[in-house]
């Protein structure tokens, strides 16, 4: 009988753990501060390069530096 659930569960219990690698995967990106730092480059070559004004250059720098503050008062508050 458990041999059977097992069988029958297999697949369910893959998605599951699929479903949980993909979750740390994403945890891990959100909360890697030299993804964030390179995103930050890559948005000051935008703006010097005219790809981007003014506005949204600003617009986004604040959300990076926003998530990058979180992420170092997350760590802090750890210790």
């Amino acid at each position: 009988m458990f041999l059977l659930d097992s069988i029958l569960l297999a697949p369910l219990k893959g998605v599951i753990w699929m479903g949980q690698k993909l979750g740390d995967m994403a945890q891990a990106e959100l909360t890697d501060k030299g993804r964030i730092k390179e995103e930050l480059m890559a948005l000051q070559m935008q703006f010097e390069l005219d790809e981007i004004n003014e506005q949204e250059y600003n617009r986004r720098e604040k959300e990076l530096l926003d998530r990058l503050d979180d992420i170092t008062k997350s760590e802090e508050q750890e210790m």
